[in-house]
């Protein structure tokens, strides 16, 4: 039995996706049984979060009651801010469970979790000095920006210390996080996340449109998309939400783009399989390209900025260098409809992500190799 923990986000997003694959995975390519135990970060007053952040998590007997209810052997953990926390992961240890932490993003060390603020890259925060994202007002408020800074910085050692494995989801991210001091060690190891289908191949060529698919905020770069879509004069599907979404309606003005909003992963599927081309210009260090990696395993081109783990991920030819706008609008033009660029973005997809590499590497973290 396999315990997942995950506290859920206030606007749903990749990660959460990718708890629901993992579940997944571990029945279908592992054999064993899986259960998640939840938290939502949206059913959470700011008082209740910033008790949880500063001691370290709330209710930490609940994890230990799962833990010997089910008998699981390992406890995977996710995101564990504000509700579950350091205090989760030591109940859990306590009861025996191997604890391996999914690392998602920076937020051991980074605030916003995307090492991302003021319009550019940022490593200010370093290990527990943690001070430079209060400074900055990194969270969007001070309060909370206080918080989570001050939670981070106390509760950063004994997080790491409970746990006796960590997941990365690529070795950009790996590296980054080492960059940033986070103590892990020799105990973490890059996997990407598991896609659970593949196309048979690629369809871009009959696409009737570009696609980006993602939350709709300035560090994605959705701004770049339209931009890239009108300079090359295709038309563009926008499905997602996010604080940027009337902004970027009113870029897009009367031009050739439509905002699909959020949508089921079936109605996203079937988006992909009419497009052309996908998008993910991210102007951050993206820990891992879970939008790439699901338009690539549909057989989509896709094309991005070089940064972060998309440098390692995406073919070389479909990559052009960050914030260079008329690059990435060249690469549009030319990847469009282009099923052989298609093919090779499958078969890199297939490389990383088929569910029988990702299982394989994930019983060796489980099973303490």
């Amino acid at each position: 039995m396999i315990l997942l923990l995950h506290n859920r986000y206030r606007t749903i997003g990749g990660e959460e996706r990718a708890v629901a694959d993992l579940r997944w995975l571990i029945a279908e390519h592992l054999g064993e049984d899986a259960e998640v135990l939840e938290r939502d970060s949206a059913h959470l007053s700011p008082a209740r979060a910033a008790a949880g952040m500063l001691r370290g998590g709330l209710d930490p007997g609940d994890v230990r009651d799962a833990v010997r209810r089910t008998g699981a052997r390992v406890v995977h953990a996710h995101n564990v801010n504000p509700a579950f926390g350091r205090r989760a992961l030591q109940a859990a240890r306590a009861e025996g469970a191997r604890v391996v932490l999914h690392l998602h993003n920076y937020r051991l060390v980074c605030a916003p979790g995307t090492c991302f603020t003021r319009g550019e890259d940022c490593t200010r925060c370093h290990g527990r000095n943690t001070w430079p994202g209060v400074r900055l007002n990194c969270r969007g408020s001070r309060a909370e920006s206080l918080v989570y800074g001050a939670g981070l910085a106390l509760h950063q050692r004994g997080v790491t210390e409970a746990c006796d494995a960590f997941v990365v989801p690529s070795e950009f991210a790996l590296a980054r996080l080492r960059e940033l001091g986070a103590p892990l060690g020799d105990r973490a190891r890059a996997i990407a996340s598991v896609q659970r289908e593949f196309a048979a191949g690629s369809r871009a060529g009959a696409g009737a449109y570009a696609l980006y698919a993602g939350r709709l905020s300035r560090e994605k770069g959705v701004d770049v998309a339209i931009r890239a879509c009108a300079r090359a004069g295709v038309p563009l599907v926008v499905a997602g939400s996010g604080p940027a979404q009337d902004e970027l309606r009113a870029l897009a003005g009367d031009g050739d783009v439509r905002f699909a909003g959020q949508l089921s992963p079936g109605r996203l599927g079937e988006l992909r399989a009419g497009a052309g081309l996908a998008l993910v210009p991210s102007r951050y260090a993206e820990i891992f390209p879970l939008a790439a990696a699901e338009a690539m395993a549909a057989g989509l081109p896709t094309v991005a900025f070089a940064t972060g783990g998309l440098q390692d991920f995406v073919p070389a030819d479909c990559l052009a260098a960050l914030g260079d706008e008329a690059a990435l609008a060249d690469l549009v033009a030319a990847r469009f409809r282009d099923a052989q660029a298609g093919e090779r973005a499958l078969a890199a997809a297939r490389e990383r992500c088929a569910p029988d590499v990702v299982a394989a590497a994930l019983r060796e973290v489980y099973d303490g190799g």
